[in-house]
Formats: C-alpha cells, sequence, structure tokens
C-alpha cells in the first residue's frame, strides 16, 4: 500500500503456528530503492523484489531497524538479488549472534531432533537455524552509531538512534520529503515485543520519538499511525508499566493495556493481545531482575 509520495507500505503479518515478518518500507529515489527492513520469510521478501522489479528500479540501500529476524532475515534474498546493495543498521546483531541468537539456535535444534522424521515439522525450525547461520550476511556494511542525515538512492533521510530500548540498537528512519517515520519495534502492535528490550529505556525513547514532526508513522509490526495514535500508544505503553510494578494480576493488567489502546488493537484481536500481554509480564516485566538489568546496561 502507499503511505505516501515514493513510500510503499508491505505489511507484515502474524500467521498461527509460524513467526511473524515485521513491516517493509520501500522509498522511492531518483536512482532506485532503499527497503526499510526486509522481513523473514521468502514469500514476504520475494513480495518486495516482485515490487522493485516492476518499478524497473534497483535496490541499492537496505536500513534495518534492528537485528531482530523478522527485520533482517530478507537481507539474505536482497543481497542475492542485488549484489551492490549496502546494509546500514545499528551494530546490535553482534551480540545477538553470539548470545540471544545463539540460544534460540541451540532451542531450535533442540525441536528439530524432538520431530524426528517429521519434515514438515521439522521445515521452519531448520528455515531459522539457515537464517541465523547466514550471519555476517545479516549485518550491515554501513554502522549506524549516532544520529545522521544521509542520501541513499538519490532520497534525503534522517537516520536516528536509540541504545538499550526494544533493543541494543533502534535506527529510526525520517523521510524528509513526506515527513513519514518508520520507527521499527519501538512502536509494535498488538501489544509491545519485550523479548529483548529494557523497558524503562523504551519509555524515554518513545518520548523522543513524540518529539519528532511526522506526518505518518509507519511502526515495526501493525498498521500506520497518526500523531494522535502515538500519545495513545504511549499512554497504554506507560500504563502497562505502570500496571507491571504493582500488585495486579496479569489479566488485570491485560484488560488495562486492551482499554487504554482503544481501537488501535481491533476486538478480534483481543484474545491473542490478553495471551501476550500475559506472556510478557511472566517472562519479562515481571521475569528474571538480573537479566532486565543486562538488557538496560
Amino acid at each position: 500500500m502507499a503511505v505516501a509520495g515514493g513510500v510503499q507500505l508491505f505489511r507484515g503479518a502474524f500467521v498461527p503456528g509460524a513467526q511473524p515478518d515485521g513491516n517493509t518500507v520501500v522509498l522511492r529515489g531518483r536512482t532506485g530503492l532503499v527497503v526499510v527492513d526486509t522481513g523473514r520469510h521468502p514469500a514476504h521478501t520475494n513480495r518486495v523484489v516482485a515490487w522493485a522489479r516492476a518499478q524497473r528500479l534497483p535496490v541499492q540501500a537496505v536500513v534495518n531497524t534492528h537485528w531482530h529476524l523478522d527485520h533482517v532475515g530478507g537481507n539474505v534474498i536482497l543481497r542475492r538479488e542485488y549484489p551492490a546493495l549496502r546494509v546500514w543498521a545499528g551494530n546490535g546483531i553482534d551480540d545477538a549472534l553470539t548470545g540471544f541468537l545463539a540460544s534460540y539456535r541451540k532451542s531450535l535444534q533442540e525441536q528439530i531432533a524432538a520431530a524426528g522424521g517429521d519434515a514438515a515439522r521439522k521445515a521452519p525450525f531448520e528455515a531459522e537455524v539457515a537464517l541465523i547461520d547466514a550471519g555476517r550476511t545479516l549485518a550491515p556494511d554501513e554502522v549506524v552509531a549516532a544520529a545522521r542525515d544521509v542520501t541513499l538512492a538519490g532520497r534525503k533521510l534522517r537516520l536516528s538512534l536509540e541504545t538499550h530500548a526494544a533493543t541494543a540498537t533502534d535506527v529510526q528512519v525520517y523521510d524528509l520529503a513526506t515527513r513519514t517515520l518508520v520507527a521499527g519495534d519501538l512502536v509494535t502492535l498488538p501489544v509491545p515485543f519485550f523479548d529483548t528490550a529494557c523497558p524503562q529505556r523504551w519509555q524515554e525513547a518513545l518520548g523522543r520519538l513524540a518529539g519528532v514532526d511526522f506526518k505518518t508513522l509507519v511502526p515495526g509490526h501493525g498498521p500506520v499511525m497518526s500523531k494522535a495514535d502515538l500519545a495513545t500508544y504511549r499512554a497504554a505503553f506507560d500504563g502497562l508499566l505502570s500496571c507491571a510494578k504493582g500488585a495486579a494480576t496479569k489479566e488485570q493488567c491485560a484488560e488495562g493495556w486492551i482499554a487504554k489502546i482503544g481501537l488501535l488493537v481491533p476486538p478480534e484481536e483481543h484474545g491473542f493481545t490478553r495471551a501476550l500481554i500475559g506472556y510478557y509480564l511472566d517472562a519479562h516485566l515481571r521475569g528474571d531482575a538480573a537479566r532486565q538489568a543486562a538488557l538496560c546496561r
């Protein structure tokens, strides 16, 4: 879908029984295309490749907002299709490959072993292992270490950086021509994804995000948002962290999130939302304090 002039959105999706794809944004420049986040599954990334071919423009640059596989996995396909492209991102994947992703790979290998000779059951786990094993193919050619203005494929963009917020390094992309802000996983629906997050630093980052003069915000997951929508998201986020620190049950915290987030999460997603809030409260917001401290270092 077209978000603004020269800005195309390919929505990611949550499919039952499968890992998700993040949102992908394609920006048209004078000389080619800039792809912000590349998805995880080939079907998602190949939609982007097909669209680029139809435009008869090469992908000249990729910006990865962060290292999660649902945002960098498609780098493998895009590098193969466009060998000259350059990838811009923070350096968070360096630690992830030896930490979080290494642990995840071990878990995947255990699930593959448990599947025995069931090829269909093993296939999604093997695909995840293959992405992790792509290693440096997922990593940036150009490391974003601080905020900077760049011109990629002839399009003027402002790259900003948050550290130890939703992930170790979260890059935001602001398109000056259309005032479109691609926020990555600093904004996700139906809930914030706390798997690799420092909640307090994330909360602060959302305040800085609200100060950007954007017209349209594209989250890492979910539909496009307005300034008012981001204000709603921040209020719900603040309420969730406050609830997590108190004595309320996880069910009460989930209902509080649903009440505050309003129409940004449609009723048909409320069941999934409740399950996710419950998981993140148990595993992260009220989980291992030492692990949380390490993520907030």
